[in-house]
């Protein structure tokens, strides 16, 4: 098929969506509506062990909220008590200064 230059482009920008916005697929093996259903026959079909559970704990997780906006805070890493960070280093003197 052969297409003019401005309809190849037109054509091809269909595809693309506006900043901000994103791609949702509805369909497939990875669809919400019938995922777990879905992996789970694939997994029967490929004789292969399902996944550890990731079901969350019977007593909920205390979590900080954000002193900014309020919302549930999530921790990233946490350091062992010795390894504590220590505070940024000073900033260099300008020449001349003798230190104390």
């Amino acid at each position: 098929m052969t297409l003019a230059p401005d309809e190849f482009i037109r054509r091809f920008l269909l595809h693309a969506l506006p900043r901000g916005f994103h791609r949702i697929r509805h369909y497939g093996l990875l669809a919400s509506a019938r995922r777990k259903d879905q992996l789970e026959r694939a997994r029967r079909l490929l004789d292969i062990a399902p996944p550890p559970s990731d079901d969350p704990p019977d007593e909920p997780e205390a979590r900080p909220a954000c002193p900014c906006c309020g919302g549930t805070m999530i921790i990233i890493e946490a350091f062992e008590r010795r390894y504590q960070p220590r505070a940024p280093p000073p900033p260099p003197l300008a020449p001349g200064i003798l230190t104390p």
